[in-house]
């Protein structure tokens, strides 16, 4: 007979948890405390539980295991929210365990009772409080089980305060059998024979990759079936670094900041094979003539998201590695010449680039690729986001991690600390901006603590940058709240024009008042020598403030739900 919190720790330990994210409270005490002997886990103590979770994150999309994280009952377990939905909205296996009040008191208003069940439910694959001891083993089972298979996502379990402490069996089962009622490819026969002769007969047929190939790990199936077939791949900003971002077939992102020799393939292409995207409104745009001329091709492992946002022809329910596995065997040799010709002038033609001379994003990012033979990025939200997807190279030995579906500011730097825990042997760096940096900026404390040789890359503009081009662009330059220098003294209409209050805070002292090795950029001369005194620190972080221009913007843009007749190259458009 074991206590519950025991059988906690054996499950953890029967499922190969390494790396366990945890922040202690009253309601999962016995838990850490239960987790005191064991010397097999280790244990991170970040500043914070939404910090935690990106953390935990960032570790399971780098290391492509569970990320699993522990906190306690009420703002513990609320404050887990945001990091879970961003996780389930990008298909990331997260585990999070939370500490519950007794179960006599569910529902009478305890101190720190949070139904946060009830709150998780529609942003998590599976989310249960225990109620009875005997369950505990299965429950946590079925966790890590549904964590991670199919579509991955997020699952929660609630364990009250009783449950841990109660004894039970110490039996924790090797399996769980829960049936997902998906078609076999066997069955979907006629569809597959259907999508490759469709594919034989086009003359301009394209490939979209989406995030769904990584979660897969279905990379090298598809770079052998773009190799058989000749196919022109585009990508969306989760399914970039699919196919090397130098090769000869890749020809950019799609979506509303995407190349315009991708988008317009987009418009041209007879046929248009998809693999791992739900098509959101950042992708396709202008839905009811989103590749207007193409025949569909739609291949996804969820049901739910085949003709959900646009029509789906061909519509094929299956695992990216497994469908592609078999296409290759089916595949041929297409006669798309002509096609690749036009496509190649249309990405020589409108190249993306920053035209601007002085110190800004692509030079930062271009120096982080020729600097950088094997990297981890992880991006925060916004500009920064933006141009890291527009610039960075990426391929098997360069991987990019980023908020794609929820969008999260605050998940840089956290996911940045999650993947060099994974990865202690491959440099990580965080591109962030001014803004989101500093939604977990506590999270620096954790990088020192650890010892972790992450690089911080800051784009410091002083706004919050892409919000601000929207305003400059659509909204005549009325800058509401988006000004990080702007004091209650401040007029009330400004901008960039004017003389401004010091920034708030300053970034080198914070720096020092965290122990972490610090850098301020102003020229791009100072770029490499910048990078190449971080890449030498083995065992602490290193922030390094790189001052862009206040109105440095995103090019090509194109309004969301809109088409190509709206894009924007610059700011003369």
């Amino acid at each position: 007979m074991i206590t519950g919190a025991q059988l906690f720790v054996k499950a953890l330990k029967a499922e190969n948890v390494e790396v366990l994210f945890a922040y202690p409270g009253g309601q999962a005490i016995d838990l850490f405390d239960a987790l005191y002997e064991d010397n097999t886990i280790n244990m991170i103590l970040p500043r914070h539980e939404q910090g935690l979770a990106h953390a935990a994150d960032g570790y399971a999309r780098s290391s492509g295991k569970a990320g699993v994280c522990l906190v306690t009952s009420g703002p513990g377990a609320t404050n887990l929210i945001t990091a879970i939905a961003t996780a389930n909205y990008d298909a990331v296996p997260l585990v999070c365990f939370t500490g519950q009040v007794p179960t006599s008191l569910l529902g009478k208003d305890a101190f720190q009772e949070a139904d946060i069940v009830g709150m998780v439910k529609s942003i998590t694959k599976y989310a249960v409080t225990v109620r009875e001891r005997d369950k505990l083993g299965e429950i946590i089972k079925t966790a890590f089980h549904i964590a991670q298979s199919g579509k991955p996502g997020a699952v929660l379990v609630d364990i009250p305060k009783d449950i841990q402490q109660q004894l039970g069996s110490e039996y924790y089962p090797s399996f769980v059998k829960i049936t997902e009622p998906l078609p076999s490819l066997e069955e979907q026969s006629e569809q597959i024979k259907t999508a490759l002769q469709i594919l034989n007969n086009s003359t301009r047929p394209l490939l979209l990759a989406g995030g769904g190939i990584k979660i897969a790990k279905a990379e090298k199936q598809l770079n052998a079936f773009v190799e058989m077939t000749g196919l022109p791949v585009v990508t969306t900003i989760m399914g970039k670094g699919s196919i090397s971002s130098d090769s000869s077939s890749y020809y950019g992102n799609v979506g509303i900041h995407g190349s315009f020799g991708a988008n317009t393939a987009l418009e041209k292409c007879d046929v248009l094979l998809s693999i791992g995207t739900r098509f959101n409104d950042r992708v396709a745009g202008n839905k009811q003539n989103f590749a207007k001329n193409a025949k569909l091709i739609h291949i996804d492992i969820n049901p739910s998201t085949i003709a959900k946002n646009v029509r789906a022809d061909v519509p094929i329910i299956a695992d990216a590695k497994e469908i592609l596995s078999l296409m290759n065997a089916m595949a041929k040799r297409l006669n798309v010449k002509p096609w690749i010709k036009e496509l190649n002038e249309l990405k020589s033609a409108y190249p993306i680039k920053i035209a601007n001379d002085k110190l800004n994003p692509q030079n930062v990012i271009e120096s982080l690729n020729n600097s950088f033979d094997e990297i981890i990025v992880a991006t925060d939200v916004g500009q920064n986001q933006l141009w890291a997807t527009q610039f960075l190279r990426l391929n098997e030995r360069k991987k990019l991690l980023t908020s794609g579906g929820f969008g999260t500011m605050g998940f840089g730097l956290p996911a940045a600390i999650g993947a060099k825990i994974a990865n202690p042997n491959t440099p990580v760096v965080a591109i962030v901006g001014d803004g989101g940096f500093q939604m977990n900026v506590q999270e620096l404390a954790t990088a020192v603590i650890n010892e972790l040789p992450i690089i911080i890359c800051l784009l410091n503009n002083g706004w919050l940058g892409n919000v601000r081009q929207w305003q400059e662009l659509y909204y005549g330059k009325r800058y509401q709240s988006t000004c990080l220098k702007r004091r209650a003294n401040c007029p009330k209409q400004c901008s960039t024009a004017q003389d401004c209050p010091a920034y708030v805070p300053n970034f080198q002292t914070l720096a020092e008042s965290y122990g972490v090795a610090y850098e301020k950029i102003t020229n791009k001369s100072e770029i490499d020598r910048a990078l190449s005194l971080a890449k030498e620190r083995k065992s602490l972080p290193t922030l390094i403030e790189f001052m862009i221009e206040e109105e440095e913007n995103v090019y090509p843009i194109i309004l969301p739900g809109k088409d190509l007749t709206t894009v924007k190259f610059g700011k003369e458009d």
